[in-house]
């Protein structure tokens, strides 16, 4: 089958198969072709795929992890995220570049593996609190603590009572312990874009809370 000719099925009954830009259809034609075609295009996208980890651990920078722990974090995500891909490469049906369908598997792959790295040596214990230190988090100056322990306690008694239990547990885990996204997302079996959702509702509550009790103004940005 000629590059220029390559097609994916359209996914729906009746409708014809979507062709292909060159670049896309040649990654699929050398990722299903020959055992040598395989293997060499196996390994240009490895490299591509190494490129997009390494960039990806290096700006998720809640790590206690660095040099060559770090490198060898990248590795491996890079490597299932192209197994995975040499898998699924028949499933791709062309509604974005290849390039582009296989940048999610290592962002998954790199997500995953932050997530189960930091629970390896926790460095917090899920389900106790310290909300004296809420104020070192958000850097609060601590020649104003008359001004911020009451906005804290507010706020402390907003999360017990304006949020459901999983608004409160993800909250308390980020804000209050200060624990990454992707290491909660691997605790809870969770995805970034549902706790990212969770977050937002809760802060909308509790801004709200904060408000009608006087704590905040509406228009405040705090």
């Amino acid at each position: 089958m000629a590059i220029a000719d390559a097609t994916v099925d359209g996914g729906f009954p009746g409708l014809p198969a979507r062709p292909l830009d060159p670049e896309s259809a040649e990654w699929v034609r050398s990722l299903t072709g020959t055992p040598a075609e395989r293997e060499a295009a196996a390994a240009r996208l490895y490299e591509v795929l190494l490129r997009i980890a390494r960039s990806e651990v290096r700006r998720r920078g809640d790590l206690q992890v660095t040099g060559a722990e770090l490198d060898d974090l990248a590795h491996q995500a890079a490597a299932d995220a192209l197994m995975a891909i040499a898998n699924k490469v028949g499933q791709f049906r062309g509604d974005s570049r290849f390039t582009t369908w296989a940048y999610k598997f290592v962002i998954f792959e790199v997500s995953t593996k932050i997530g189960r790295h930091f629970w390896r040596h926790p460095t917090v214990v899920l389900g106790t609190e310290d909300w004296d230190h809420l104020a070192d988090r958000f850097g609060l100056d601590p020649a104003l603590e008359p001004e911020w322990r009451d906005l804290i306690d507010a706020l402390h008694r907003a999360v017990d009572e304006d949020l459901t239990d999983h608004q409160r547990e993800v909250f308390v885990a980020i804000f209050v312990h200060g624990v990454p996204l992707d290491a909660l997302v691997a605790k809870l079996g969770s995805n970034r874009n549902a706790l990212y959702k969770t977050v937002f509702d809760a802060r909308g509550k509790l801004r709200a809370a904060l408000v009608a009790k006087g704590h905040l103004d509406n228009g405040s940005s705090r």
